[in-house]
């Protein structure tokens, strides 16, 4: 990823809305998932540690990133708490032999040219019950300048999502979008950028205060909607996925 883009997320990502409310709706979902007590837990791309607190409050961290930059921020925001690896998707994973009970992969898989050879290689890590939680970008459609500052290589469709969930051998437990209340915004502001050869993406930056509260709650309120249906279109999907047949 763009060296800028971490700077920025470094910067954003503890009072964005799109940061804070996707937090929330992870939590959520994993506080679903009866995870065993000290249950171990591996971030792969973990960025610049945004999600690592939040993910501490379910079990034993540890977390892999490949952007040394990123790997700095990280430890330093967190207090050098948690164990971050260098390495690299699929073939540089440092944790070959370990086990976990869940495997988080947030926005993560759209940045890898071998999505699929990733995903096996995850399935080979997870415990015996383990799960596997993935969020990545929805709709081909939506490509924007957005897409090319984060050096994303792809955006997914819902079938192509799962398919090479299939591919892999792993199994979806949940396939939905999210990002739903907010997808007309989100859509008319990508369409934008198109129309206009914006180089630069709409939307990253903070919003005024009462504007990033006000999205906050309505992204934050569709962990309530996600946690019993499987929601029909959103700026993103989400996967959770389990080994084996279920």
């Amino acid at each position: 990823m763009n060296p800028d883009a971490y700077l920025e997320m470094a910067d954003t990502e503890a009072r964005h809305w799109w940061f804070t409310g996707r937090r929330a709706i992870l939590a959520h979902l994993i506080d679903t998932f009866d995870l065993p007590p000290n249950a171990r837990i591996l971030e792969i791309g973990s960025g610049t540690g945004g999600n690592l607190q939040m993910l501490s409050t379910f079990g034993q961290v540890s977390a892999l990133e490949m952007d040394a930059t990123a790997r700095e921020i990280a430890m330093n925001k967190t207090g050098r708490c948690f164990d971050i690896r260098p390495g690299f998707c699929p073939t540089d994973i440092p944790f070959v032999g370990e086990k976990f009970d869940l495997i988080c992969l947030f926005d993560v898989l759209e940045h890898i040219d071998e999505d699929v050879e990733t995903l096996i290689a995850v399935k080979a890590l997870l415990a015996e019950g383990g799960r596997v939680l993935v969020t990545v970008p929805a709709y081909r459609w939506l490509w924007s300048a957005h897409d090319v500052f984060l050096h994303h290589k792809r955006r997914y469709s819902k079938a192509e999502f799962n398919q090479k969930i299939f591919t892999s051998g792993l199994h979806p437990v949940k396939i939905s979008h999210f990002n739903t209340i907010l997808f007309p915004l989100a859509a008319i502001v990508r369409m934008k950028d198109k129309l206009f050869g914006n180089s630069l993406a709409s939307g990253s930056s903070i919003p005024p205060a009462p504007i990033n509260r006000l999205f906050t709650a309505i992204f934050r309120g569709e962990r309530l909607l996600l946690s019993k249906i499987n929601l029909p279109f959103g700026v993103s999907l989400l996967g959770v996925l389990r080994a084996g047949h279920f």
